[in-house]
């Protein structure tokens, strides 16, 4: 039976190359025609690389935490004779081992070759790092779904890496859950029937607490979305001269004004400080357009944009990702309220877009509750400044006769001191304070 070549196509918008995330198959599985092959990321975003053909998995191209360029060699799939290649474009027969293109990756790493089926059998699949999940990493305690597999003992369970790590944390077994979508693929609306079946999300238990010294060490892979942000903070650092103030901020006022707003909301979201701030934000810009900016600094040019497209910094299970909440000045702050909460939610479960990722002019870092008193937020390049939003706290305020108590919260800004003078970043966390201590002043006019 003739052997095909499926090479990583392109996925457009410009990419050249991606980083292999998580294998969905390994030697020997047995696949159908588009059934998910692999996941890849670009940027920010991944995306799932489907089969061609059906058949049966002979020889994989590379390992997880690879970097592939675009047209180089994925998988090897035995198919039926008289399969019809003809129109497709990226699969090719062949009859010798060809070592795939790869971006920044030697060319010899990994050798494809025709086995027997013996040899097959003994392949070695690419060994999993920790930051990928696969069914022997959920705990086997907490089995959920139906007492009998949905699926034949050895098949892998079809799902995305989101769903993946939604499963992994709340100890699902995706062996058995079964799976609604295509191929029998398990979807985030399957995990979610489960979820409401066991009528709760528990988590799995905690080891018993060691009585003696733990010993052992663990090596990590820095892959995917880790490394993403790697790239980009050391990126950011050494490129970027940064500049941080931070100011004290009266927010008493602006607490108060939630708190009534929320509590005529009706069918509404829920308004937090940040709708409140990316409305001052809007009412500041226009007075400080330079800092809503990008700095091309190999070419030596500054673009300012009219529009503010704010990007929210969101905590996810795989790490920071920034969705960009669009033409922030034209949302009044239940708008803007609704809007991150979707954005918030699409990034934690995986199903944000790549234009949902990118294209931020502006970056607001918030840790909520949990943030200290000031902070240094690291600009998100290529823009020039990113506002960092610290916790509030009661605390004793001298008004000139006594101390009073006031609601008070630490903004800390950074600004790439190479286009941004240290007065300007002064005058615009004034006038940012301003806005934020006499809230009315930010609704007037718009």
């Amino acid at each position: 039976m003739p052997i095909l070549s499926i090479k990583l196509p392109d996925i457009g918008e410009g990419i050249t190359q991606v980083e292999l995330l998580e294998w969905q198959v390994a030697v020997g599985s047995d696949i159908r025609e588009d059934d998910v092959i692999a996941a890849v990321m670009t940027d920010k975003a991944t995306v799932e690389i489907p089969s061609l053909y059906h058949g049966t998995i002979v020889a994989l191209g590379c390992q997880v935490g690879d970097t592939l360029a675009v047209g180089s060699e994925l998988v090897r799939i035995e198919v039926a004779e008289g399969t019809q290649t003809a129109d497709v474009a990226n699969a090719v027969y062949s009859d010798e081992p060809v070592a795939p293109e790869r971006g920044h990756e030697e060319a010899d790493r990994v050798q494809l070759s025709d086995k027997s089926s013996e040899e097959s059998e003994r392949s070695e699949i690419p060994a999993a790092s920790s930051a990928t999940i696969t069914p022997s990493d959920v705990a086997p305690s907490t089995p959920r779904g139906p007492a009998t597999a949905p699926r034949p003992e050895g098949e892998e369970p079809l799902a995305a890496p989101s769903v993946r790590w939604r499963a992994r944390n709340a100890g699902v077994d995706l062996r058995q859950v079964k799976g609604t979508g295509p191929a029998g693929r398990i979807s985030h609306e399957d995990l979610d029937a489960v979820f409401q079946q066991s009528g709760s999300r528990s988590k799995v238990a905690e080891a018993p607490r060691a009585e003696s010294r733990r010993s052992g060490e663990q090596q990590i892979k820095v892959i995917g979305l880790r490394r993403k942000i790697a790239e980009r903070m050391s990126l950011a650092n050494a490129r970027i001269a940064h500049i941080t103030v931070i100011e004290e901020v009266d927010v008493t006022s602006l607490e108060d004004l939630r708190g009534k707003l929320n509590a005529d909301r009706g069918e509404k979201p829920k308004l937090t400080v940040l709708p409140f701030i990316i409305a001052a934000l809007a009412k500041a810009m226009p007075d400080h357009p330079e800092m809503n900016a990008h700095f091309d600094d190999e070419a030596g040019v500054i673009t300012r944009f009219a529009g503010l497209h704010l990007g929210i910094a969101t905590m996810t299970e795989s790490g920071l990702v920034v969705p960009v909440l669009r033409h922030a000045e034209a949302l009044e702050p239940f708008a803007a309220a609704r809007e991150i909460a979707r954005l918030a939610e699409a990034a934690r479960t995986g199903k944000a877009t790549r234009e949902e990722l990118s294209g931020s002019t502006f970056t607001i870092s918030s840790l909520g509750p949990l943030g200290a008193l000031a902070t240094t937020p690291i600009i998100n390049h290529p823009e020039v400044a990113i506002l960092g939003v610290n916790k509030m706290a009661v605390r004793p305020m001298w008004d000139g006769q006594q101390f009073v108590p006031r609601t008070m919260m630490n903004i800390s800004a950074s600004f790439d001191h190479r286009v941004i003078d240290g007065w300007d970043a002064a005058k615009f966390i004034q006038r940012l304070k301003t806005l934020l201590e006499t809230p009315a002043m930010i609704f007037i006019g718009r």
